[in-house]
């Protein structure tokens, strides 16, 4: 009952951040009048209406746009990762590479600036955006090859780095982010975002496309160092971010800058609205519910060994459900394969496996991404129960070796426990459940 009702709270949770519920809110035709967030405007009042959606909910808030605008779209690119294209009337779609770019990255990124500019002083964009962006839509400055930002991303996220830290390297490796893409366009801008960042910080999300940014050169320099890659990076990308520090390059605009005053940010959909919905559905099935805080960020490890703690202190209130949303880190050290979800969910096992004090309890843990894609696996994330420890005990396998691997997906694959969701058509971060039924 336990792993059935965190897979019901974790999908609930899912559910409400899709686009079929926030886009329909945002968005509205009413006869020759458009509202779009708060800007609302008449049909006549503009010449082209385009949009332009990127990440991994793209396609599906393209989609649910194309169903309320209709013809009144003039056209548009979509850029998704791959499978997870829709069909779509009006727009032309883009399938490209994550976590790491390829060369249908560089294909969106061209293609996005191309529209940019393309779209004229009495133009609107519409442009739809959600995480995951920022290896979808790429671009290499001058003398950097797409090896190069490969290379420079994959050191950035094996070391455990922050998104808004590898996000300001991005901007720093790019013409198009950190707000850079509003110096090509005269048209007004009207973004619509969907946050996978902690503290759903416009300027990290999508690594700011149309927003100022407050990270510079120095901070980007600033963040290799912390990690010791500088002597790692391709000599390229260390010399375009070394000029930049040295101010021979312009760094990104920043608030004030005019490139700004036609644009029109709005935030439509957060993990805390997937938060929300997990906790309503937790307590139609009777558990008394906390949703922690602050934002889960931090290794995976570590912060699975804090939720078990806090787990323990819920004895009073069975059964009772635990909720934490955010994004971890794994710092890679072993070669197996995984995803921070996983990570988590067999690191949370392992520090329970010899705990007497499971006798007693029923318990759940399961952490997954709102986007069905946990790293480079087929699974959203893992759950953990009763069962996957008698599952240890059959199958004679010890946790800790695939954990010190990072190999938590052939782990699941054995032990079972594996949430595979595919394609959910949105991106809100991670949700972790945790639930305990005393018997």
């Amino acid at each position: 009952m336990s792993r059935a009702d965190a897979i019901q709270i974790f999908l609930a949770g899912v559910e409400a951040v899709k686009p079929a519920h926030f886009i329909p809110q945002h968005i509205q035709l009413r006869g020759n009048r458009i509202k779009i967030a708060d800007q609302s405007f008449a049909l006549t009042d503009i010449n082209n209406l385009y949009v332009a959606a990127v990440g991994k909910a793209a396609a599906a808030m393209a989609l649910e746009t194309e169903k309320i605008l209709g013809s009144c779209i003039a056209g548009g690119i979509v850029t998704t990762k791959y499978d997870h294209a829709l069909e779509l009337a009006y727009s032309r779609t883009i399938e490209a590479g994550h976590p790491v770019p390829d060369d249908n990255s560089l294909l969106a990124g061209k293609a996005v600036a191309e529209l940019f500019k393309k779209a004229g002083e009495k133009d609107t964009i519409l442009l739809l955006v959600s995480g995951g962006a920022s290896a979808l839509l790429a671009d290499a400055p001058s003398g950097c090859s797409l090896e190069d930002l490969q290379q420079t991303g994959q050191l950035l996220l094996d070391c455990g780095a922050a998104i808004d830290e590898i996000n300001t390297v991005r901007k720093h490796l790019s013409l198009i982010k950190g707000g850079q893409l509003m110096q090509y366009t005269r048209a007004k801008i009207i973004a619509l975002l969907l946050s996978d960042v902690p503290g759903d910080d416009l300027s990290v999300i999508a690594s700011g496309l149309t927003v100022p940014d407050s990270t510079t050169f120095k901070d980007a320099w600033r963040i290799i160092e912390k990690y010791q890659l500088s002597e790692k990076l391709p000599a390229s990308t260390r010399n375009w971010l070394k000029r930049g520090v040295e101010e021979a390059i312009p760094d990104t605009p920043k608030p004030g800058n005019p490139a700004f005053n036609k644009v029109y940010n709005t935030l439509v959909a957060t993990n805390q609205t997937a938060l929300d919905a997990a906790e309503q559905k937790a307590k139609k099935l009777g558990y008394a519910t906390t949703i922690l805080s602050p934002v889960l960020t931090g290794e995976a490890e570590m912060q699975a060994r804090a939720f078990i703690n806090r787990l323990k202190n819920e004895n009073n209130s069975s059964p009772a459900c635990l909720l934490w949303g955010g994004e971890t880190t794994v710092t890679i050290q072993g070669t197996g394969k995984g995803g921070r979800n996983q990570q988590f969910a067999l690191a949370a096992l392992c520090a329970l496996k010899d705990e007497e004090w499971l006798k007693n309890h029923n318990i759940a843990i399961l952490s997954g991404g709102t986007d069905g894609t946990d790293g480079p696996t087929k699974a959203a994330g893992a759950v953990i129960d009763s069962d996957t420890f008698i599952k240890l005990n059959e199958l004679s396998i010890d946790p800790e070796a695939y954990l010190h691997n990072n190999d938590a997906f052939h782990f699941f694959e054995k032990a079972g426990g594996l949430i595979i969701t595919g394609p959910t058509q949105t991106n809100v971060m991670d949700i972790v459940v945790g639930v305990i039924n005393n018997p």
